[in-house]
């Protein structure tokens, strides 16, 4: 497989931890902490075959209306996954990087974040874009209003705008657009997830929840969107699909 052409960028809805917990008379907080021990495998398998870019689901602007309990743990296990692991990230040469409007989020939480971007800011390997606080319809609305803004202030023209400087203005803007969504746990849905970025992706769903998925998953994702006909909008080969 590894010959075959991998995704330059993947993103995944780490989704089903609460299930997950729920399946084994656990509290939903224990599902987060095991989803982390999938992460840490995915990202170690994306950097060995060459992924170039991988993003994660960690927190949705709409995740403010679960429990204030599990909300907090949310939080904490950020926390604890970037203190215990940027270091071995940086020397794995794995970038982080982070989209999201995160002030909001707890200041411990931004200031570990922060620590965490100026130690790995010069790795050149995978990008783990992490998206906290995010929600696609708020990053659209976000990249309008500064747009906007620029014209108003005559620093664009409007017959400026183009798909190309749009992108520009949003949290993903200096990443290309992700060739595969993964999305664990059963549900058929991309949940308010890179919908912008989306538009020619290829989706990939399993019935797994996210802490049972691990590196034989990634990679049967992988193999199943090689065999996929990418026309973005054209013709195939054969010139006989629409």
């Amino acid at each position: 497989m590894i010959d075959k052409i991998i995704p330059s960028h993947i993103a995944i809805i780490m989704d089903g931890n609460g299930r997950w917990a729920r399946s084994k008379g656990l509290p939903r907080i224990a599902g987060h902490w095991a989803g982390a021990d999938s992460l840490k495998e995915i990202v170690e398998c994306c950097a060995e075959i060459g992924v170039k870019v991988l993003t994660v689901y960690a927190f949705s602007t709409e995740n403010w209306k679960r429990p204030y309990e599990e909300v907090s743990t949310i939080f904490n296990l950020l926390r604890y996954f970037l203190q215990k692991e940027t270091d071995r990230l940086k020397n794995n040469n794995i970038k982080i990087k982070v989209s999201g409007n995160i002030e909001r989020l707890p200041k411990k939480v931004i200031e570990e974040i922060e620590k965490a971007l100026e130690k790995t800011k010069n790795c050149s390997g995978l990008i783990l874009n992490i998206a906290v606080n995010y929600g696609g319809r708020d990053e659209i609305l976000r990249a309008c209003k500064i747009i906007a803004d620029e014209v108003k202030k005559g620093k664009i023209e409007i017959d400026e705008i183009d798909d190309s400087l749009f992108k520009k203005y949003l949290f993903t803007g200096d990443l290309p657009d992700p060739d595969l969504l993964i999305r664990p746990s059963g549900e058929l849905r991309i949940s308010n997830f890179l919908l912008y970025q989306l538009a020619y992706t290829e989706l990939w769903f399993c019935e797994k929840t996210w802490p049972d998925f691990k590196k034989d998953d990634l990679m049967r994702a992988i193999s199943d969107f090689q065999k996929r006909d990418r026309r973005f909008g054209g013709l195939n080969n054969n010139n006989d699909k629409k």
